[in-house]
């Protein structure tokens, strides 16, 4: 048996830290991929594509109307104020809409923040495409400040006749530890 220290107590507590580290590191190691590859091959989740939609449209459906509605949430500890400029918008298919969500850091330091959209209902997430998006990459916000970050997207033409609401939801999580290369306990 390995010993740290002359007081068994002091042992105790550095392996429970120890543990408790490599499980935290465990999670977003190994579980946050792990459910991004599990979405991908299951559909699952509404998740929507990283990447920019880059298809030129071949019209737009103005017979049609498809309401969007907007919903932001923020992760556990996430102390910045994060919502759209508007709740919902009634859209066309094919056309190209925007958008705008607010964010506003009121800590005196500065963060780094990745939004993860998720469709509902699931099965729309594939006619969901954004042409511009904040969460395509990290936000850095300065301390006590805010920003405006744009959302430009369309809705496929494609997009099955039964659904009339697609529900665009955002949660923001707060990844300046990660960005800086650090696991810090909060």
């Amino acid at each position: 048996m390995i010993r740290l220290s002359a007081n068994p107590a002091i042992d105790t507590v550095i392996k429970l830290v120890t543990v408790a580290v490599a499980m935290f590191a465990f999670v977003f190691v190994v579980m946050v991929p792990l459910y991004d590859v599990l979405c991908d091959a299951l559909g699952i989740n509404g998740k929507t594509s990283g990447q920019a939609y880059t298809a030129v449209q071949a019209g737009v459906d103005e017979e049609r109307v498809v309401t969007v509605q907007f919903v932001a949430t923020n992760n556990e500890g996430m102390p910045w104020e994060f919502g759209p400029s508007q709740t919902a918008m009634k859209v066309h298919p094919g056309a190209v809409n925007d958008t705008v969500f607010f964010a506003r850091n009121p800590l005196p330091k500065a963060m780094v923040a990745q939004a993860i959209p998720s469709v509902s209902p699931a099965r729309a997430a594939e006619y969901f495409h954004k042409t511009e998006c904040f969460c395509f990459n990290q936000q850095p916000l300065e301390g006590e400040s805010a920003a405006d970050m744009p959302l430009q997207f369309i809705v496929d033409q494609d997009l099955p006749r039964d659904i009339k609401t697609i529900t665009l939801s955002y949660t923001i999580f707060d990844v300046t530890d990660m960005v800086n290369g650090s696991v810090a306990a909060r």
